[in-house]
């Protein structure tokens, strides 16, 4: 991973020149594995992430926006108890490991100075955030519980006494020198990259295979020389970190990787390029979590009303053979002194035609020649009558497949709220059962929170991310005279400018945030529609978020996630 131990060196001295000294105000849990620390320090708010997530584990300074949980966990009341109104006294790395340990002291409820250790572990899905007693070293608590049974070499419990992870005894890179790598590399085995990441401590895949590409054709000169180059940069603080957008990957470091080949985005300060690299990242490991069951649910109904659709179209082409039906039945009454009982067919000339041509009838020999006429009839008549009924269920299940064709972008681009209110959707919709509750609680008829985005000259555009908000956009908080926008024929999110005359880049914008949010997020040249407010209707009965527009002009735009960031309010 990207995050290894020198990124951490370099992560702990940024939140070190910027947070030592700061003092904790506020602590917050939005997620199972994530802590925000609201920290004022030097003047300055900052809101400081502490992330034990198993694929987004990192520590740093966000200006993400991040729901809280009506109710706080039990490990944020903890650190509220220990830790709210604390000084940060000083923010260091055990070795290069990837660890970074807040201590902190303050007064705790009976007015007496208190020592706190606060120590986060970014160790993959062994990843934790520990509160210690710094006099006694006992551990107070952890957002993760690991028993001995888990974990023979140490158990983080409350109770347990704090003990570090086991030692590698791996070589410090900053103070290797050219004959430190000499003497650990064995060229002729190959697999220097691996070589390097097992020998010397805090180096990640990632970066032995960036100084390798930095030595060019490897040997015993060149591969010194670029190791010691390396940390040498790295040992002054000397960042550039950067993130690389590669045909299948993307990648960060605190330093160009020129040995990948895509697109690089730089940064000012790490956590800008965390908050850029994870954005949306965790949101949507998070979704996944909380919405599998629903995205299930809606391929599969999808799916199945997309198989009653082959269906009723054969159905269809059945019920178009009705007049076949009737001219054998018109036939077969016209020659019925020719018909015998217990004949399997007949031959007989068709005198619709103007050439005489013989057509033959299939026949039940077990009915008589009228009985056979009289069932032609009948089919002809189910037929003639079933058609309207099936371009009817037809047109249904055509409308069902886009619904939840809208259904599933909309999950696509979902925050775990937005599930909820999708999940409210199809309750209400007959589509799932509701959740038994505990308790006789009422619900709370919230109004929908839109998403808030300001145009470059300022003015505020609205976006619905789901139906219920689509429809509270459109139908309860636009303005008649302002400007409405949608992709063309692409499911997506309701766009409403807060403007009756919004200039044409502010028409742009809003497009891309249209755009951005719907299924054609990934694709370029989007057609988006525009129009007023006034000119959107919902037609009586249609489904949630589902409208019909006129007077519409139309804008082709390509979604950049980057533009969409700078709107952001």
């Amino acid at each position: 991973m990207s995050f290894d131990g020198l990124f951490t060196r370099a992560t702990t001295h940024e939140l070190s020149s910027l947070l030592k000294g700061g003092r904790i105000n506020k602590i917050h849990q939005p997620y199972k594995n994530e802590i925000i620390l609201a920290l004022r320090a030097n003047g300055i708010n900052y809101k400081l992430l502490l992330s034990a997530h198993p694929s987004y584990a990192r520590v740093q300074i966000t200006n993400e926006q991040y729901d809280n949980p009506n109710e706080p966990p039990m490990f944020c009341m903890l650190l509220r108890k220990h830790l709210e109104g604390f000084i940060i006294e000083d923010i260091r790395q055990s070795g290069l490991d990837r660890m970074i340990i807040f201590e902190v002291k303050g007064r705790n409820e009976l007015g007496d100075i208190s020592s706190k250790i606060l120590i986060v572990e970014i160790m993959g899905r062994h990843s934790n955030i520990i509160v210690v007693d710094k006099n006694r070293n006992v551990i107070l608590d952890s957002i993760k519980h690991i028993s001995s049974a888990i974990n023979s070499h140490r158990a983080i419990l409350p109770g347990q006494e704090y003990i570090l992870p086991p030692q590698q005894d791996k070589l410090n890179p900053l103070e290797a020198e050219e004959d430190d790598v000499l003497r650990v590399v064995d060229f002729n085995a190959g697999k220097i990259d691996k070589q390097l990441v097992a020998n010397f401590a805090g180096i990640s895949p990632v970066l032995a295979r960036e100084i390798i590409f930095k030595a060019g054709l490897v040997n015993r000169t060149t591969l010194p020389k670029a190791f010691v180059t390396m940390m040498e940069a790295i040992k002054g603080h000397h960042y550039k970190p950067t993130v690389t957008y590669g045909s299948n990957k993307e990648a960060f470091y605190m330093l160009p990787l020129e040995h990948l080949q895509g697109e690089t985005k730089s940064f000012d300060t790490l956590s800008q390029l965390l908050d850029r690299f994870y954005f949306g990242k965790a949101e949507r490991d998070r979704v996944k979590q909380h919405g599998n069951d629903l995205e299930r649910l809606l391929s599969n109904e999808k799916e199945k009303n997309e198989k009653k659709i082959k269906k009723l179209e054969a159905t269809l082409e059945d019920a178009k053979k009705a007049e076949q039906h009737k001219l054998y039945g018109e036939l077969l009454t016209a020659n019925i002194f020719k018909v015998n009982k217990g004949r399997k067919e007949i031959s007989v000339e068709n005198y619709y035609e103007e050439n005489g041509a013989t057509v033959t009838i299939p026949l039940d020999p077990r009915k008589t020649p009228s009985e056979n006429a009289q069932k032609y009839f009948t089919k002809y008549q189910k037929a003639k009558n079933s058609i309207a009924i099936v371009k009817k269920q037809i047109q249904l299940a055509q409308d069902e497949v886009v619904y939840f064709d809208s259904l599933l972008q909309q999950v696509e681009a979902a925050s775990p709220k937005d599930i909820e209110e999708i999940r409210e959707e199809l309750i209400e919709g007959g589509y799932i059962r509701a959740r038994q509750k505990k308790g006789n609680k009422k619900k709370q008829n919230l109004k929908p929170v839109l998403e808030k985005y300001r145009a470059t000259d300022g003015t505020e555009i609205l976006v619905g991310k789901n139906n219920k908000q689509n429809d509270y956009l459109t139908n309860k908080v636009a303005g008649r005279d302002e400007i409405w926008l949608h992709t063309k024929d692409i499911p997506g999110s309701h766009v409403v400018i807060r403007s009756k005359e919004p200039a044409e880049d502010v028409i742009k914008e809003a497009a891309q945030i249209a755009a951005y949010f719907s299924k054609a997020r990934n694709s370029s040249s989007v057609p988006v529609d525009f129009t007023r407010v006034r000119h959107v209707k919902k037609p009586a009965g249609a489904k949630p978020g589902f409208v019909i527009y006129e007077q519409q002009q139309t804008v082709y735009v390509t979604p950049d996630e980057d533009v969409i960031l700078k709107l952001k309010r």
